[in-house]
C-alpha cells in the first residue's frame, strides 16, 4: 500500500505484520497488550468521536502525559480527521503550559492523571476547550473511553471522508521545543517531513527480520525522537513495549529482551557507572579480570583488525565479563540508537566491545529529528562521529562551521514566528546551530553547538561540549559544566558518580555523614584536582580547567538544569550558581 501520511502506517502494519501485541503497557503489574487491529478500532472510534465533539481539520489538540498506549491512540485519532496534535512534556511549568494553549489556539486536551490534570486546568481557566479528556479514571472528568463510546455511533463513512482530505503536506504537528532558554518555540512539522523520515530511519535499523522482535519505550513521546521512533517501530513491525518508569527500566529490559530501544548518552552513561561501580566492588581476582575487560573494551577500533592477541582477549572477555552485560539488557539486543547529545567515544568503543552495537545519530526537532545515523557494520564505524546523512538528506558545512541540512524532513517554520523562521531556514537550508566537520567525505562529526561556544577576557574561544565529554570519561565525573566567558580562565561546576564516590570513600578509609560533607572533604577535592589535571592533558594552555567546584545536589528535569532529553540549561546552571562563579574567580 502507499503510505503518505503518518497515520496510513498503522494500516501498513495490520496489513503486513499484524501483532498481537503492538503496543503493551504495565498496569497493576500485569502486562497488557492491544493487537494491530484492535489500536486500529480503538483509533477510528477516538477520531469519529472527535468529529462528533466538533472537532475539525486544522485545529489543535494537546496530549499532556507520559508514554502510555492511550498516548499512541489520541495521537493517531487527531492525525486522521487532518486535526493537529500539540505534544506537551509532563514536567513543564504552569505558564509554560498556559503558554502553549494560548499560543497554539488548543481545542481539546487528552491529559494523563489528576495532578497534570490541575496544572492543565490552571493553564486553561482562560480558554475555551470543547472537552478535556483522561487517561486514568479521575473523578469529575471524563474518561477517554467515553470519547470512544461516542464515537461507536458514528459512520465509517465519514472518517474515510475526514482522511481522504488530509494531505502529505498537511500540518501534522506542532511540537515546542523546551529549549535552553526564553519562551518555547513551535516546531511545525508536516506529515511527510515525518513520514518521509520514518522511513528513512527504518532502512538504518537493524533489528529481527520486519514482522518479529520488540523494542522497549522509555524516552518521552512528547518528544520528536521518541515519537518517530514509535512510527520506526510500527512500520518494521516491532511490538512496542513501554517501561513503567526510568526507575525500572533494568528490570524490563531483563522481562521484555528487546531487540533495540531509543536511548540518549546520559542514560548510557548511567549504565556504565552503574557497571563500573559495581565492579569496583569486586576483589581479588575478579576485580582485576572486570578492569581487564573494562580496558580492552576502552581501546576497541569497531572497524578495526587489532591483531590476533587482542581479538583473542576481546573474546575471551566476551564470554567472563561482556555476557554479563549484554544479559543485563534482556540478551538480545542487536542495536541501540543514541541520539538527542554526543556520546562519549569511550561508551561507544566499550559497548562496541561487549557485543552492544549503538548506533549514534544526530538530529534536531526541526529536522523531524533523524539528520545523520551511524552504520550498524563493525566495518562502517567511525568512534566519535554521528554516522552519515539518511538517505534524501543532504548536509554540509558553512564557511563558520555551522551545519546545514536539506530534505524532505526539514519542517515547515516556526508556528506565527514568520522571522524566526526565515532566520532558520536560509536559501532551502536549515541552519542547525550546530558546529561540525566532515570525515573521510561522508561522517560527521559534532564539535559543539555555535551559540554555546564562549571567549574568555583574552580573547580565546572555548568549546565546551568536547572539554566536557573527556572529563566525564574520569569514573568519578557524572555530570559537568564548563565555564569561563569573558573571564581569564575556564572553571567548571561537577556532579560526581556519588555510586563510584562513595566506594572510592570507603576503600580510603573516608567516613563522611553526608554527600554534602563528603564533595567538601579535602581528600575527595585532591582526588578531583588529580583527575581534571590528567584530563587537562587532552587540551592547549587556553583551554585547561583552571579551578573547579564539586556540587552535592545532581542536576535534573524537575530541579530545572535539564532539558527534558537531558541537555544543560547552562543559562539556568549560570544563574542558581552564580555566586558560587564569583567565588571560583575571586577567592
Amino acid at each position: 500500500m502507499e503510505l503518505k501520511r503518518v497515520f496510513d502506517l498503522l494500516a501498513y502494519q495490520c496489513q503486513k505484520y499484524p501483532r498481537p501485541d503492538a503496543i503493551n503497557s504495565k498496569v497493576k503489574g500485569q502486562w497488557v497488550s492491544y493487537g494491530s487491529q484492535q489500536v486500529a478500532q480503538i483509533v477510528d472510534r477516538l477520531s469519529l468521536g472527535l468529529l462528533k465533539l466538533g472537532i475539525r481539520k486544522g485545529d489543535a489538540v494537546a496530549i499532556v502525559s507520559p508514554n502510555r498506549p492511550e498516548w499512541n491512540f489520541a495521537d493517531l485519532a487527531i492525525q486522521q480527521i487532518g486535526a493537529v496534535s500539540v505534544p506537551m512534556y509532563p514536567t513543564i511549568s504552569v505558564d509554560d503550559y498556559r503558554y502553549i494553549f494560548h499560543h497554539a489556539e488548543v481545542k481539546a486536551v487528552f491529559v494523563a492523571d489528576e495532578p497534570l490534570y490541575e496544572k492543565v486546568a490552571a493553564a486553561t481557566r482562560d480558554l475555551e476547550l470543547y472537552a478535556l479528556y483522561s487517561f486514568d479514571r479521575v473523578e469529575g472528568l471524563t474518561h477517554w473511553t467515553d470519547l470512544e463510546k461516542l464515537g461507536e455511533s458514528g459512520e465509517l463513512a465519514q472518517l474515510e471522508a475526514a482522511r481522504a482530505t488530509v494531505d502529505e503536506n498537511d500540518l501534522l504537528t506542532i511540537i515546542y521545543t523546551s529549549g535552553t532558554t526564553g519562551r518555547p518555540k513551535g516546531v511545525m512539522l508536516s506529515h511527510h517531513n515525518v513520514l518521509s523520515n520514518t522511513i528513512s530511519s527504518a532502512r538504518g535499523l537493524a533489528s529481527s527480520p520486519n514482522g518479529t522482535g520488540k523494542a522497549l519505550s522509555f524516552l518521552p513521546l512528547c518528544h520528536i525522537y521518541e515519537r518517530t521512533g514509535f512510527f520506526v517501530f510500527i512500520y518494521k513491525g516491532l511490538g512496542i513495549y513501554y517501561a513503567e518508569s526510568m526507575e525500572t527500566i533494568g528490570d524490563n529490559l531483563r522481562e521484555v529482551k528487546p531487540d533495540t530501544f531509543n536511548t540518549v548518552p546520559r542514560l548510557l552513561e548511567k549504565v556504565y557507572d552503574k557497571i563500573v561501580a559495581k565492579g569496583m566492588e569486586l576483589t581479588g581476582a575478579k576485580k582485576k579480570l572486570f578492569f581487564w575487560a573494562l580496558n580492552l573494551g576502552l581501546i576497541h577500533e569497531p572497524n578495526q583488525n587489532q591483531g590476533g592477541w587482542y581479538n583473542w582477549q576481546l573474546k575471551m572477555a566476551n564470554k567472563l565479563i561482556f555476557s554479563k552485560w549484554r544479559e543485563a539488557l534482556g540478551g538480545n539486543i542487536k542495536t541501540i540508537q543514541s541520539g538527542a547529545a554526543a556520546l562519549q567515544p569511550r561508551l561507544s568503543r566499550v559497548f562496541w566491545a561487549a557485543g552492544i552495537p549503538i548506533s549514534e545519530g544526530y538530529g534536531m526537532t526541526e529536522a523531524s529529528p533523524v539528520i545523520t545515523s551511524a552504520p550498524t557494520r563493525p566495518a562502517d564505524v567511525r568512534v566519535g562521529t554521528v554516522g552519515t546523512a539518511i538517505e534524501g538528506v543532504e548536509i554540509k558545512i558553512a564557511d563558520d562551521g555551522e551545519i546545514l541540512c536539506k530534505g524532505p524532513n526539514v519542517m515547515l517554520g516556526y508556528y506565527k514566528e514568520p522571522e524566526l523562521t526565515a532566520e532558520t531556514l536560509k536559501d532551502g537550508w536549515l541552519h542547525t546551530g550546530d558546529v561540525g566537520e566532515i570525515v573521510e567525505g561522508k561522517y560527521l562529526r559534532i564539535t559543539d553547538r555555535k551559540k554555546e561556544m564562549f571567549k574568555t577576557s583574552g580573547g580565546k574561544y572555548i568549546a565546551p561540549q568536547p572539554m566536557e565529554n573527556k572529563f566525564k570519561e574520569s569514573l568519578l565525573i557524572e555530570q559537568i559544566m564548563v565555564i569561563g566567558e569573558n573571564r581569564k580562565f575556564p572553571a567548571a561546576l561537577i556532579i560526581p558518580a556519588f555510586d563510584t564516590l562513595r566506594e572510592w570513600c570507603r576503600q580510603h578509609d573516608i567516613a563522611c555523614a553526608n554527600d554534602e560533607e563528603m564533595v567538601h572533604h579535602p581528600r575527595v577535592v585532591a582526588k578531583f584536582g588529580s583527575e581534571i589535571d590528567q584530563l587537562n592533558g587532552s587540551f592547549g594552555d587556553w583551554e585547561k580547567v583552571k579551578k573547579f567546584k564539586v556540587l552535592a545536589q545532581p542536576w535534573g528535569i524537575d530541579s530545572g538544569e535539564l532539558t527534558p532529553t537531558l541537555k544543560l540549561k547552562r543559562r539556568v546552571i549560570i544563574n542558581k550558581y552564580q555566586t558560587l562563579i564569583e567565588e571560583i574567580y575571586t577567592g
